[in-house]
């Protein structure tokens, strides 16, 4: 039988539907020709210009121009090529056949469980509606052996759920606690139930019962589902949730969809401990007598900097997002006593730091009549005392160790040290500063030799009297060195600063000296001044980051984690 002629032209051929294989119209790979399976074929190839030139005179003078027999090698390759295409398609083409049989056998059994239709027994005792963390035995008994359980109406969100042949067990969720759940019988072949997926929405009622011996579950009990239904389905298959948000997802996509991370155990975890800890400071402030106030966010002084302020015109005029509210909180100390607040300020730093945020939750407090030694023993009082608070709540404990399994609270008194002893402590152990150099005073210690002096020490550390040109405007120089200011950071092993803080000038004429010195003109200051000028007394105060805190009690790597939704340079969404 007479061969047919395949044409492979590989510069102007096109592996494509319009391609035929003629000279007129060649192919462009001899693979795809080959894939053609074109019986008794000779495969005519001719090479690219740069190719050709290099080629060796072609032997078959019968051929067209430029064309030669594809060599023996180049049809065994893609002989091979074709054998595993073929294999490939074979078992592609029963995996298809199985997933075919398996849709049409699935289709089946959904047909037959939308015919399966449940109705509340009325017969049976009238449910007690509880949250899912509830466990009063006043309120709720559990089945055993000799006793009914309370029968219970729970709402919730699928958490989690497992699958057997006649049993669905399910750990539903409503923000308070766990709750095991069992559908059995006809309740778990109905259609809702076989397609159940995770975060759906429901309404359960049943008995709650003992666990048997050797299981584990929430609080050690199960709900026997007599009756459910479904309030609102979530989504499946390629928009489930676990596929939005994979556990070890890429951070971006994970903060792209943090309205759905929140709902894992972590996220919620740790905004819970946050509720728990802004609980705790509010109680801890009550019982130091310090009142609450709610300064503005909306400013047109500055604190700490003209470098970290966020414009914007505020009708006509400019304005800034605050950067503290601790001017403020000052001129609230003759009428009301100490304060504090618990708002947000913001910094327009450029930094990526995992301890930076542009938008963060401040703890803020000004004491009246005090020494830097108050403040200092006052600071120590508070953060402690929260920590207690927090821990001897079971529940929040438990979060807290299952966070951050080796936190224990920090023994007392926290250790004080001098910023000088704190530059000859780096010296020493040959921790340089960012220029490569060794620390020498005067220097603003860095991030990373701050936090790594505080890991080596491991302790929290009071670091006191800095430099008067590394501090504001506003911080009382100390009277023993006038180089100095009577100021403190909190340093806390692997988070590094969570607290500042300092005393206050309180002299008018030191403080109109200050404002000269940093080039700040007084005038929109006047109402700040005049408490220099009405009954002035020795104060101060500081300001404590709540997700830098946060992120030390929970052992967390960024306090990206340690906020709702996370704002810092580049990212302002969702």
């Amino acid at each position: 039988m007479a061969s047919t002629d395949v044409y492979i032209d590989e510069a102007t051929g096109q592996d494509a539907d319009t391609a035929q294989g003629t000279e007129q119209a060649p192919y462009k790979t001899l693979q795809y020709a080959f894939f053609q399976e074109k019986p008794n074929a000779r495969y005519l190839i001719r090479k690219t210009a740069d190719e050709e030139k290099d080629a060796a005179p072609n032997a078959e003078s019968s051929l067209p121009q430029g064309y030669k027999a594809a060599a023996k090698a180049a049809l065994k390759k893609v002989t091979n090529a074709l054998d595993q295409h073929k294999k490939k398609a074979a078992k592609q083409d029963e995996l298809d056949r199985k997933k075919k049989l398996e849709d049409a056998e699935r289709e089946k059994v959904f047909e037959a469980a939308k015919n399966i239709k449940i109705t509340e027994d009325t017969t049976l005792p009238a449910p007690v509606k509880i949250r899912l963390d509830e466990q009063d035995p006043a309120k709720i008994t559990l089945q055993s052996a000799d006793s009914k359980g309370t029968r219970v109406r729970v709402v919730g969100r699928v958490h989690r759920e497992r699958k057997q042949k006649d049993l669905i067990f399910l750990t539903l969720r409503d923000g308070y606690g766990l709750m095991q759940c069992v559908l059995s019988g006809s309740l778990a072949k109905t259609y809702d139930a076989i397609t159940l997926t995770r975060e759906t929405a429901m309404e359960l009622l049943g008995e709650m019962k003992e666990l048997p011996a050797g299981a584990h579950a929430p609080l050690n009990r199960e709900l026997q589902v007599d009756f459910f239904r479904i309030i609102g389905k979530a989504v499946g298959g390629d928009d489930a949730i676990t596929n939005r948000v994979a556990e070890k997802g890429d951070a971006q996509t994970l903060l792209d969809n943090r309205h759905l991370l929140l709902r894992g155990e972590k996220a919620s975890a740790v905004l819970l401990v946050r509720d728990a800890i802004e609980s705790a400071f509010h109680q801890t402030y009550r019982e130091h007598r310090c009142r609450k106030v709610s300064p503005p966010a909306l400013v047109q002084t500055q604190v700490e900097g003209g470098a970290t302020l966020f414009k914007f015109d505020y009708y006509g005029e400019q304005a800034y997002l605050t950067q503290s509210s601790q001017l403020y909180l000052e001129t609230c100390l003759p009428s009301l006593g100490d304060v504090y607040c618990i708002e947000k300020s913001f910094r327009a730093e450029k930094s990526l730091t995992r301890r930076h945020l542009s938008e963060y939750t401040h703890i803020e407090a000004e004491l009246d009549f005090i020494t830097f030694d108050d403040l200092l023993t006052h600071l120590e009082a508070v953060m402690c005392r929260v920590i207690d608070l927090v821990l001897a709540d079971p529940t929040t404990a438990r979060l807290i160790t299952d966070l951050n399994p080796g936190f224990a609270a920090p023994a007392r008194p926290f250790l004080r040290m001098r910023y000088a002893d704190a530059i000859a402590w780096l010296v020493e152990h040959e921790i340089v500063n960012d220029e490569g150099a060794p620390h020498s005073f005067g220097d603003d210690i860095a991030e990373a030799a701050e936090r790594r002096m505080t890991d080596i020490i491991g302790r929290p550390i009071f670091l006191t009297h800095f430099p008067t040109e590394i501090k504001a405007f506003y911080m009382q120089r100390a009277a023993d060195d006038p180089r100095v200011t009577e100021s403190v950071d909190c340093l806390m092993p692997g988070v590094g600063e969570i607290v500042g803080g300092s005393m206050r000038m309180w002299d008018y004429a030191e403080l109109m000296d200050a404002y000269k010195r940093e080039g700040i003109a007084p005038e929109p200051y006047y109402w700040y001044t005049d408490q220099r000028r009405y009954g002035s007394t020795p104060h101060g105060g500081y300001g404590l980051g709540l997700e830098r805190f946060l992120a030390w009690l929970c052992g967390l790597h960024t306090v990206r984690e340690a906020c709702l939704y996370p704002r810092y340079m580049g990212r302002c969404k969702p």
